[in-house]
């Protein structure tokens, strides 16, 4: 019989209380770190926005940077999965961050499907989740908890990196994770960096049933390091409060609460003297005592006894608690709220940049959704970045950050400009090798079962992948954009193979390529069909083929002002003259219903536009014009209002991007000639 001791201790007795998930150690028991140089990827400008100073360039008026910008930094808006662009951010940024704000999804049943206004009236359509939306939020749960804590805990690994020495990280969630998500917190960032839980009342009081109501979600706070930025925030005095202990009045109305000014019992001592026949120990010199007395400052009981007056309106407020129940969530009728399903109040967000970074701090959130904490930094004078996969989230924060830099423009305050990034193909080669194994043939063969298409076994080219009654069909690289070029080489080889239609699948096309195709049908006989291959095939265990539909199709032109005298030509604007939705992210059950509408009204379904005059390729979309719905102006006018003057004669590039009610952008080139 095997004995244990001091000599030949127990297994057991080395072992430490942890909280261990699939993934967390590798095959040799090691601790698995995150490989942020297999994850970096250049992070790729595409847009740049500083609406009121772009207007007033393109208008050729007076704008003065200095005054109007609060310095040089320009904020980031980046559009995709999180964990690649935190290890893509570490070059520039690490241990820089000074707050990190985070909202993940915790719900594992839950529907991201949201109701969406189209056109000008009050009508409203189902948005689907984008691709790589729905691919990742099945990856984060496809092993139920084990999975969702491993890409957690991976994330506030990078998080971790990033945070300054007196960093802070607020991550919200729900009774789903929360006692998940602190263990995953203490065992990165150590228990001792653990400083609230904090619980925010969401909802009034409602019944669930069989159970207590669920109406708080959790704010877990931790710190990088023992030393923090911390505001101490202050609220408002409640009714009752104020109503307790503030109860004496000065004959002004002026509200006062009774403190004490005797320092019997206290360590340290006092002054001994009598004041009004009052002999006592007090805590402030007899001089002193004087002159509060004179300045109405010292209030007496009915028994003669000095006490000092604390009057409410000299008093800052009471500290804040981690019981947060004097925030209301977004509604309906909320003055802040985008109609996004997950927004978090302005409010909220406030108290916690306020108590959490200073002005100039960096302050950052990777889960930004409608843009909130970036659009409270923007105003609270922080910089900021934030990031998002979905490419509504994307489209609803730039809306959002656009109309602020307008307000604080227009308020004679100052704002900072932002750009706005993406990870463009490197993220697509990633997602090719990690989820397809690089496998080009498998993805082609899944994408022609589903599109109903019978693959070639013998192809007369290898651009025509698969036939479709008589049309041949080409299946783009998941890692490729389908350019010009290639539409020529297909439409080549399938006049050659004797064809006069062709369908292009393909994850992403050039701008302005469906315009293209019509020249190039008129040139050889063959009509390319531009199809985005759905979001669908990559669902688990789907039998039942998506819908694949055709590219949206935009259309605008020039419209040109009267000479400007003394000047350099004639000022121009843009048109809007066709636009036909894709509807890639429409529900299938309404999917039907929206066709005629799209055909018929394809100008309801614009969200936003917006207008780069002077387009440069391989230069990031400059936005020197745009329109957008608001929820309370749903009207979106169709010919822009500028008035560009170019400043050197000859040929021009304008570029015209549309966002339509999904936040699916398109993109057409118009050349003019100045």
């Amino acid at each position: 019989m095997t004995t244990y001791g001091p000599h030949n201790p127990h297994p057991l007795s080395r072992l430490r209380t942890e909280l261990v998930w699939e993934g967390k150690y590798d095959e040799y028991g090691n601790r698995r770190e995150v490989d942020v140089a297999g994850l970096a990827m250049p992070l790729q400008k595409i847009e740049t926005v500083d609406e009121p100073a772009q207007r007033a360039a393109a208008q050729m008026s007076l704008f003065n940077p200095g005054t109007a910008h609060r310095d040089d930094w320009r904020n980031h808006l980046i559009w995709g999965d999180n964990k690649l662009v935190l290890a893509s951010l570490m070059k520039d940024f690490k241990g820089k961050i000074d707050l990190i704000y985070i909202d993940p999804p915790f719900d594992v049943g839950a529907d991201f499907t949201m109701n969406v206004p189209i056109g000008d009236e009050k009508d409203t359509i189902g948005k689907d989740q984008s691709t790589l939306e729905m691919v990742a939020y099945r990856d984060m749960w496809g092993k139920g908890t084990d999975s969702y804590l491993h890409m957690i805990a991976e994330r506030f690994q990078l998080i971790k990196d990033l945070l300054s020495d007196k960093g802070s990280i607020y991550v919200h969630c729900d009774w789903h994770v929360a006692h998940f998500m602190r263990a995953v917190m203490e065992d990165v960032f150590g228990q001792e960096m653990f400083r609230n839980e904090i619980a925010w009342k969401r909802t009034s009081a409602h019944s669930d049933s069989s159970t207590y109501g669920q109406n708080h979600d959790t704010i877990l706070f931790f710190s990088k390091g023992g030393k923090f930025t911390w505001n101490n925030p202050k609220t408002d005095y409640e009714e009752w409060y104020v109503d307790r202990y503030y109860r004496y009045k000065d004959p002004d109305g002026r509200k006062f609460m009774s403190g004490d000014i005797s320092a019997s019992g206290l360590s340290g001592g006092g002054y001994e003297y009598t004041w009004k026949g009052k002999k006592g120990l007090w805590r402030c010199p007899e001089s002193t005592m004087s002159r509060l007395d004179g300045e109405g400052r010292i209030f007496y009981t009915e028994n003669g006894i000095p006490r000092l007056k604390r009057y409410l309106d000299e008093m800052d407020g009471l500290p804040v608690q981690s019981l947060w129940d004097d925030i209301q969530p977004v509604v309906s009728w909320s003055v802040d709220g985008t109609g996004y399903s997950t927004q978090k109040p302005e409010t909220l967000l406030e108290r916690i940049i306020t108590a959490s970074s200073n002005e100039g701090d960096l302050v950052a959130d990777f889960f930004c959704g409608s843009g909130t904490t970036a659009a409270v930094a923007e105003r609270l004078g922080r910089r900021w970045i934030a990031c998002d996969l979905g490419r509504f989230a994307i489209h609803t924060t730039r809306k959002r950050l656009i109309d602020l830099q307008r307000k604080l423009h227009a308020e004679n305050q100052p704002y900072r400009s932002f750009d706005v990034y993406n990870l463009g193909r490197y993220e697509r080669q990633w997602w090719q090798k990690e989820r397809l194994q690089g496998a080009d043939t498998e993805h082609r063969r899944v994408v022609l079962e589903f599109f109903r298409a019978e693959a070639l076994s013998s192809s007369p080219s290898p651009l025509l992948h698969g036939r479709k009654g008589p049309a041949f069909v080409h299946v783009d690289e998941i890692d490729s954009l389908f350019t010009r070029q290639e539409a020529r080489s297909v439409a080549l080889a399938a006049a050659q193979a004797g064809a006069n239609e062709v369908y292009c699948l393909a994850w992403e096309f050039e701008m302005d390529l469906r315009l293209h195709t019509s020249a190039l049908e008129s040139e050889l006989g063959v009509r390319l069909k531009l199809i985005p291959i759905p979001r669908e095939v990559m669902e688990k265990n789907r039998k039942s083929p998506p819908p694949f539909l055709e590219v949206a199709l935009l259309e605008a032109e020039a419209v040109w002002g009267s000479a400007i005298p003394g000047g350099m030509g004639r000022k121009v604007d843009v048109k809007l003259t066709r636009f036909l939705p894709s509807l890639a992210e429409v529900p299938s059950k309404e999917l039907e219903a929206l066709k005629e509408r799209a055909v018929q009204s394809g100008f309801d379904f614009i969200d936003f536009w917006a207008v780069d005059f002077d387009h440069h390729p391989g230069q990031p979309f400059n936005h020197h014009w745009q329109a957008y719905r608001t929820r309370k102006n749903r009207s979106l006018p169709t010919v822009s209002s500028l008035g560009y003057q170019y400043d050197q004669p000859g040929k021009h590039t304008i570029c015209l991007k549309v966002v339509d009610v999904f936040g699916v952008d398109t993109s057409i080139l118009l050349e003019v000639e100045a």
